[in-house]
């Protein structure tokens, strides 16, 4: 079985992680407390977000080393944000533990997937 070319950021199976993960967070922090609304509520959703944002910026960003391995940073930065994000909402009894847990497992697969190309980012650069 051949596997088929990357074309996009959207083709990544970690942009394609992050962006299954953004959405169910989405789905679960529709049950979140209003009075959290402005707080734990709107920083989950934006962190989670921003996994998928900064990966597509750097995807964009391939020619030059320096700012893909700065955008996947970044990544890498919103995802840890997004798992601390999570213990708060277990901790204040907001999400059960054991979807808190499993997400919070699958931000660590995305983490560990970034961390693997930033640490080899040369099979990921546009070639000049």
């Amino acid at each position: 079985m051949t596997k088929e070319p990357i074309k996009s950021h959207e083709d990544l199976e970690v942009y394609k992680m992050a962006f299954d993960a953004a959405m169910q967070i989405f789905e679960l922090s529709k049950k979140f407390p209003k009075e959290e609304k402005y707080s734990l509520t709107d920083q989950i959703r934006r962190s989670s977000r921003s996994v998928c944002a900064n990966l597509a910026e750097a995807w964009r960003k391939r020619r030059y080393e320096a700012a893909f391995i700065a955008k996947l940073n970044d990544c890498e930065a919103e995802a840890a944000e997004t798992q601390t994000w999570l213990k708060f909402a277990v901790k204040c009894d907001y999400l059960n533990v054991e979807i808190g847990r499993k997400l919070y497992g699958r931000y660590n697969q995305i983490l560990g997937i970034l961390v693997t190309i930033i640490n080899n980012p040369s099979p990921w650069l546009i070639k000049r």
